[in-house]
């Protein structure tokens, strides 16, 4: 199974550029077959751009999830706890094998869904 996650243009970029191999989320889908991710880079591009397979999902405390995950990270240790604030445990999908689009897709011409505060469930790509 597939999920859209939104990501901001400046991270979903590290993620194609081999820079960030973690992804990181306050919450997350309950289905367990998820393993691959399209990438919604958000505004100001506001297109689908790639996609990556999820290697692990890891769920920790924010300490130690940091710990296994900053040499990687992609982010600073500032925004990290920034953005975890309120929270005592995280998740982090593991980044494999990125594939970033020739073209870049409209969510709503391939999908037919609009862009996912967090993450929308897909039944079957049509990207190929």
């Amino acid at each position: 199974m597939e999920v859209i996650l939104s990501i901001k243009p400046e991270y979903a970029n590290k993620i194609f550029n081999g820079s960030k191999k973690f992804e990181f989320r306050r919450s997350i889908f309950k289905n367990k077959e998820v393993t691959k991710i399209i990438v919604y880079a958000s505004s100001p591009i506001s297109k689908i751009i790639g996609e990556f397979e999820i290697a692990k999902i890891l769920h920790e405390d924010l300490k130690s999830l940091w710990k296994l995950t900053k040499q990687s990270s992609g982010i600073t240790e500032k925004y990290y706890y920034d953005y975890f604030i309120g929270k005592e445990n995280g998740f982090a999908l593991e980044v494999k094998k990125v594939k970033l689009y020739k073209e870049v897709v409209c969510i709503k011409e391939v999908y037919g869904i609009s862009p996912p505060q967090s993450f929308a469930y897909v039944k079957k790509s049509t990207k190929a």
